[in-house]
Parts: structure tokens; C-alpha cells; sequence
């Protein structure tokens, strides 16, 4: 007779059918990965056949059958009536007697060890399948204590196999119901509510970048951070990296975390968990350290080892032993599963007001009416092609999210469970909105944008966007090197996996003024600035231990996401190449910023970084640089020098950066000039003395040569980076660096708007193009038919 319940440690992958995904995953963890120093609670499970049997009692099941056969899931009312009915039949019976002795047993001996608190969980037999993801379909029950509750959370387990999102999944999934089984976990509880826990997968989300651990975090039980209750602080770890020895924690995001789940012995014993507001302190720091998270990445990546495939993992640290426990382990299901023939990149054609903004899930762009919908109750208000609005979508809206052209939530993080469901549905979502209920209006129309990065816009009105297919075939073999221009590096991940040399242009700016927002001045003087200055600079670098910390770890994690997204491939950073005018919108930046004429051509570049009053700024970009290249191990990361107007400025910025650590050849470091003043052609050799070679700036030197000033739209149509006179310098600038073994590569706009332009310079000896990463494949298709004319 085969036995009703089994221990963890007795069960593996291969007792899927008997005990479904979850459960069995928690077996093969305990057998197979403790020895390696991963944690995992024990616990027993219930059998698939336990409940098989539990159902033909008294013929439950063909009363489930009889309900389901005519049942139309698309219909929400009727589909709720259905699955309260089935539910309470199934609470209601009573377990065979062979179960329940069985669950007795198991549990004297796990409670010998100690009473303690146990989770109940739900583990379907089809359940964590390549193919589908029933996460957060059925029930949980935590802080359960006692025989008596265990056997009825039981019971409550069973019977959430009958919640309508999971009926309404199988239907869309084509899984028969009855061959579905539950089985139920019972599983000794990490005491996370006195510390934290979360959510991580061993790729990101939203690219299907492999080299990346992503971990989510919040104070308290998971529940919160699986339900989409929290936004929570956000790490990526880089696992290249990771393996090397290196403290790999290349992104960090403060998660609001307002809210924690944690035990409360005064509740029924099957609810008895409560939610608090978290202290201010400590929502305004990360609710893991460095080493924590490390750690968590290491067992993710033995996890995906021993699985061979990207997973999605639960894990809590518990507060009284302050040890990292894994709790589950599933098979990620959407973009481990993306196919290869070819890849759908959405784009805005323009932009419009922005009313409300979020954590972008998916990628892609979306339009609609809103509908603001408060709770399931009113789920028949969204018709097809509606944006969905709510406080919180959880797994409950499964049935209507399908329905929707975005989803938009007040509340959530990228690995709440509705966007898990949105990913896997192709739906966009943007979550963790904070006031999208009341920043939205009912009726009117909007686009939701999830395809520029991390962050996701909901715009006025509909919007024109379009769809380009990708094709990922192998793309023939051209006499110079395509890069990419990147300034966002919450877009590097998916930059990374278009065919290049690497990056030719990462811009500080771009990470200075969307990660950062203050002006270096104020960081340094922050104690010196008026009150609401003040005020404004600590609220933004909440979470690290001061303001100055904060811009140069917000630095360092920028370009480290855009070098490890590249690696090993070379990254070439620009040091900031703000203008007077554009710092002066930073925090602080109009105390500090002179009124320029015409910025220009004024205080900007290298002039900035040996000026007595700028000097002290710089040096926080040096200090960035040098942890990403030293401490992180980031020697891909390349540095260049914007608008050098004199060799006498080239000298003295080199010998900043060596009196800041960050010395030319030592441990490989290359200095790349930005060839884009006509002085720096017509001196290029002395120029290349002091530096490793050029990278052209063909706006600025095309401004300089005609005399045109890029920023006045009354000479625009005069402005063209093919103008003989600029050829002229790029030749003299491109020769010269051939001539001396010097690197020699341009990264201004011309080539990507203008493919005559790249053939020429390709024909010119150019050794590499730096292109906006929408221009790159069909530029290299073009000059390889150039290169290559068809007979």
C-alpha cells in the first residue's frame, strides 16, 4: 500500500505526480543541495492519490465534474458561483481515516524537534511545468499551530484547488480538471516576520538576461512581496562576477515597504498572521545587507545548477537565527520559453504628458479606456482592450487580466505575483504606482509604456507606437566593429543581447541625472545647504549611509549593470559632460552653476575637471570608476575625456586621474580622448601622447567646424556631419590614430541617422561605430552589401 504522506527529505523531482512541483522541488533541495550549504525548512507532503481518494468519498468528484462541464469561465459571476459552491463541499468532508492518521504521525515527529509554527501550502501535480505556472493559485496558510488546525488547513488547501483564477487557468491552459491534484505541504516556518524575505530569479525578468540574479526584498513574511502588498528593494547580482570572487551586487533599488506580515498568536489559527505599518527608519533602508544578498545569489546559482534551467526561488532570513532559508524553488516559465525566431522590440513614436509612473513589467506598450476597478467584485467593468486600474492586483484577477490592454497597479513589485501572471499573459503592466487610482480618471484614454527601461509611463490619450521583429539570424562579417551608444543602464540588459562590439558611449549624464538628481556640489555640502535643499538631498539618498556615499555608489552601480550587461566585452565610459545650464536642473544646481551665454562652448568637459571649484566633484566620478574597475572587477570599463580644448588640458586631466588611482595602463586601463574640436584633429598626434586614442564626437565637431550652434533651431538645416570641411578633420583625425596603433572609433549621432555617412567612414578606416542600438542591425546588414555586392 503506497503511503498517504511522505517526508521532504524522501521525495524528488521524480515524485512530481505524486506530491506536484512544489513539494517535490523542496525534496531534491533538501537531498540533493544541503550538503552544498543551501537551508530549506523540512516538512511533509500529502499524496496526490490521498487527495484522489479524499475526493471519491461520498462522489465529490463527479458533483465537481457535473458543476465544471457547462461551467463558462469567461463569465466572472458565474464562475465565482461555482467555485464557492465546490469549496465549501470540499472543507465540509471529512478526511479518510487512513489520511489523517497519517498527517498525525508525520507531525509528532516533526513537532518533536519543537512545537514551533508550520506553513500549509498547496503543491498541484501539474504545477511548475516548463510550460505553466499555477503560482499563487491555491491558498497558504501560515503561523499554524496544533494538529486540529493543520488537518483543517489541510482541508483548505484542498479545496483552493477550486479558486476560480485556478479553474479559470486550466480552461486557458487546456489542463482537464480532473487531472489535476493537489497535494499539501506542511513545512517547519523561518520566523521572517521578525526578519525578511522575498522573491528572487536566476535571470532578469524583463530581458531574459541570463548573467543576472534578481532579488526582491521586504521586512516581514513573503506573502506581501508574492501578493504585490509592498514594493520591495530590488538587487541584481552579476554572476560571472559572483563566481570570480567579486561582491557582485551591481543595482540597488529602496523599496517603499510600508507594510509587513507578520505573526500574531492573538488570531483564529488559520489566519493567524497580522499586517503592521513598518517605522519610518526603517522603510528608508535596505532590508538586506550586501553579504545577505550575496548569499542569497549563491544559492540561487547552485539552484539553477542543479536544475539546468532559470528559476524562481522564495527565501526568508530568519530574525531570530539571522540565517537565509530557501522556501521554494520553481522552474521560471515565460522568458526561459521566449522562442528564437526573432524578438518584438516596441517603441513610441512620441511622447505625451506623463500622469502616473511605476515598475514597467513586460516590454512591450499598451492602450486603452481605463477602467478603475476596485476588488474582484467589480471585474465585469473590464471589457476587452481596456486598461485595468486597481490598488492591487494579486492572482485572484487572473480571470479578467487576460482581458486587458495594460494593467496598472497602485501597489507591487516585479515579482509580485500579477506580474509573473502579466508576463506570462504578454500583458503590460506597471506596478507600484502609489496613486494610480486617483491619478487616473474612469473613461479616459491612456498608454502604458513598459519599453524604456525599469520604468514604466502611463501617458495621456493614445499614443502611435510600433512593433519591430528582430531577427536574430548570424549577420555577415564587416572590416569595422559595431557599438552601441547607451545611456540608460536599466536598458543595458536588453541592449546587450543585440550583435555588438560592446558599448562605444555609456554617458554619465544619463545616470547623474535620473539615478542621482544632485548637483556633486550639494552632495558635498549638503550640511551647508538651506533647509528644504537639505531635506531634499537626504531624502534622495535614503538608504546609504550618506549623501556622498550615494553618488558615488549610484555611479558605480550604473556603469557596473551596463559592464557586466556587456561583459567582457569593452564598455567605454564618458566622465560627465554637463553644461552649466544642465546642471543647474540638478537639486541644488542653481546655487552652485554660473549663467552662461552659450554653455556650449563654455565651462564644460575636461576644462571642469582641473578647475579649482569642480575638482572636488570629479573626484567622486574617479572614486565610482575606480570601485567598478578594482573592486567589482569591471576592467572592460574603458574611460573617456569629453571637450579637451588643449594639450595642455589633456596633461593635466591625465594626471588627475592618476592622483585619483585611476592611471593610464595600470591594470589595463585604456584613456579614450572624444576627438570633437577641430584642435584636437589638427594636433591629433600630440593629443595621442597623453591617451590611448580618439572617439569622435561628430556633433560637437561638426558645430565647431561650420560655426553652428546645435542647440538653435534658426541654423538647423544647415547642420550636417557630411560637410567636406568635417570630413576633412575625421580623415586627418582617423588617419593619425591608424597611423600610430592608436584605438580610433566615433559615437556621435552621424552614422546612426545617415548610412552614407557610416560607409564612408567605414571606407575611411574607421576601426569602430557607435550606434543608437535601433539603427545597428540594419547598418550592419547595409554595409555588408556594400562590402559585398551581390554578382
Amino acid at each position: 500500500m503506497q503511503p498517504y504522506v511522505i517526508p521532504f527529505q524522501s521525495l524528488g523531482i521524480a515524485d512530481i505526480p505524486e506530491v506536484g512541483g512544489k513539494n517535490a522541488s523542496l525534496g531534491e533541495l533538501i537531498s540533493n543541495l544541503s550538503s552544498s550549504g543551501v537551508q530549506v525548512p523540512g516538512g511533509f507532503a500529502t499524496t496526490a492519490q490521498a487527495y484522489r481518494d479524499f475526493l471519491a468519498n461520498d462522489g465529490l468528484d463527479k458533483r465537481i465534474e457535473q458543476t465544471l462541464e457547462s461551467l463558462n469561465v469567461d463569465d466572472v459571476t458565474a464562475l465565482a458561483e461555482a467555485g464557492r459552491k465546490i469549496r465549501g463541499w470540499i472543507v465540509e468532508a471529512p478526511l479518510p481515516q487512513r489520511l489523517e492518521e497519517e498527517i498525525r504521525s508525520h507531525y509528532a515527529k516533526l513537532s518533536a524537534e519543537g512545537e514551533g509554527s508550520f506553513a500549509v501550502r498547496s503543491s498541484a501535480t501539474a504545477e511548475d511545468l516548463p510550460d505553466a505556472s499555477f503560482a499563487g493559485q491555491q491558498e497558504t496558510f501560515l503561523n499554524i499551530h496544533g494538529i486540529d488546525n493543520i488537518l483543517h488547513a489541510i482541508r483548505e488547501v484542498f479545496a483552493s484547488l477550486y479558486n476560480d483564477r485556478a479553474i479559470s487557468y486550466r480552461v486557458h491552459k487546456d489542463f482537464t480538471h480532473a487531472d489535476v491534484a493537489l497535494s499539501a505541504g506542511v513545512q517547519r516556518m523561518v520566523r521572517s516576520d521578525l526578519g525578511a524575505s522575498g522573491v528572487m530569479f536566476t535571470l532578469d525578468t524583463e530581458s531574459g538576461f541570463r548573467d543576472a540574479v534578481f532579488i526582491t526584498s521586504s521586512y516581514g513574511l513573503g506573502e506581501m512581496v508574492v501578493q504585490g502588498a509592498v514594493n520591495p528593494d530590488e538587487f541584481y547580482v552579476h554572476k560571472p562576477q559572483l563566481a570570480a570572487g567579486f561582491p557582485a551586487v551591481i543595482r540597488r533599488a529602496l523599496g517603499s515597504k510600508q507594510q509587513r506580515m507578520v505573526f500574531d498568536e492573538q488570531r483564529s489559527a488559520g489566519r493567524s498572521c497580522r499586517i503592521e505599518p513598518v517605522p519610518a527608519a526603517d522603510q528608508s533602508k535596505f532590508s538586506l545587507n550586501d553579504e545577505d544578498v550575496l548569499q542569497l545569489a549563491r544559492y540561487a546559482v547552485s539552484i539553477e545548477q542543479h536544475y539546468g534551467r532559470p528559476m524562481d526561488i522564495e527565501w526568508g532570513k530568519d530574525g531570530l537565527d539571522g540565517k537565509l532559508y530557501i522556501l521554494q524553488a520553481r522552474p521560471e516559465t515565460v522568458k526561459s520559453n521566449a522562442g528564437n525566431g526573432g524578438t518584438e522590440k516596441y517603441r513610441l513614436q512620441q511622447r505625451g504628458d506623463v500622469l502616473v509612473e511605476g515598475r514597467a513589467i513586460g516590454q512591450k506598450i499598451g492602450a486603452g479606456r481605463v477602467r478603475i476597478v476596485e476588488s474582484t467584485a467589480e471585474m465585469d467593468k473590464v471589457q476587452a482592450g481596456d486598461v485595468l486600474v486597481t490598488d492591487m492586483t494579486d492572482p485572484n484577477w487572473e480571470p479578467v487580466m487576460k482581458k486587458a490592454s495594460a494593467i496598472i497597479t497602485n501597489r507591487g513589485g516585479r515579482t509580485c505575483h500579477a506580474a509573473i501572471i502579466a508576463r506570462e499573459l504578454g500583458i503590460p503592466a506597471i506596478v507600484g504606482c502609489g496613486h494610480a487610482t486617483t491619478a487616473l480618471q474612469d473613461g479616459e484614454t491612456v498608454t502604458a509604456s513598459c519599453a524604456e527601461g525599469d520604468t514604466g509611463y502611463v501617458y495621456h490619450g493614445k499614443l502611435p507606437f510600433e512593433v519591430v521583429v528582430h531577427n536574430e539570424d548570424e549577420l555577415p562579417a564587416i572590416p569595422v566593429k559595431l557599438m552601441l551608444n547607451v545611456g540608460n543602464p536599466t536598458l543595458a540588459f536588453e541592449f546587450a543581447q543585440l550583435p555588438s562590439a560592446g558599448v562605444g558611449l555609456a554617458r554619465l549624464e544619463f545616470i547623474i541625472n535620473n539615478l542621482i538628481g544632485i548637483h556633486p556640489k550639494a552632495v558635498l555640502e549638503h550640511d551647508k545647504l538651506p533647509g528644504k535643499l537639505h531635506d531634499a538631498v537626504l531624502q534622495r539618498a535614503a538608504g546609504y549611509a550618506s549623501p556622498e556615499e550615494f553618488y558615488v555608489e549610484k555611479i558605480t552601480e550604473g556603469v557596473a549593470t551596463l559592464a557586466a550587461a556587456f561583459w567582457p566585452k569593452k564598455v567605454i565610459v564618458r566622465m560627465s559632460d554637463f553644461k552649466s545650464n544642465e546642471y543647474r536642473k540638478l537639486i541644488g544646481g542653481e546655487i552652485y552653476e554660473p549663467m552662461e551665454e552659450n554653455p556650449m562652448i563654455g565651462f564644460r568637459g575636461a576644462g571642469r575637471y582641473v578647475a579649482a571649484n569642480f575638482s572636488d566633484c570629479f573626484e567622486l566620478e574617479c572614486r565610482a570608476m575606480k570601485r567598478v574597475r578594482e573592486k567589482l572587477g569591471y576592467t572592460n570599463v574603458e574611460l573617456m575625456i569629453p571637450f579637451v580644448r588643449t594639450v595642455q588640458e589633456a596633461k593635466d586631466v591625465v594626471a588627475t586621474l592618476a592622483k585619483h588611482g585611476l592611471k593610464r595602463g595600470e591594470n589595463g586601463l585604456r584613456l579614450i580622448m572624444m576627438c570633437e574640436i577641430p584642435s584636437n584633429a589638427l594636433l591629433a598626434e600630440e593629443f595621442l601622447q597623453h591617451f590611448d586614442g580618439f572617439s569622435i564626437g561628430s556633433n560637437d565637431l561638426t558645430q565647431l567646424t561650420l560655426g553652428l550652434d546645435r542647440d538653435s533651431s534658426l541654423v538647423a538645416d544647415r547642420f550636417d556631419e557630411r560637410d567636406a570641411a568635417v570630413k576633412a578633420l575625421l580623415k586627418m583625425a582617423i588617419t593619425t590614430c591608424n597611423r600610430l596603433d592608436k584605438y580610433v572609433g566615433i559615437c556621435g549621432q552621424g552614422p546612426s541617422d545617415h548610412f552614407d555617412f557610416a560607409q564612408w567612414l567605414m571606407d575611411a578606416g574607421i576601426q569602430t561605430m557607435s550606434l543608437n542600438p535601433d539603427t545597428v542591425i540594419e547598418t550592419w546588414r547595409r554595409l555588408a552589401e556594400k562590402g559585398n555586392p551581390k554578382p
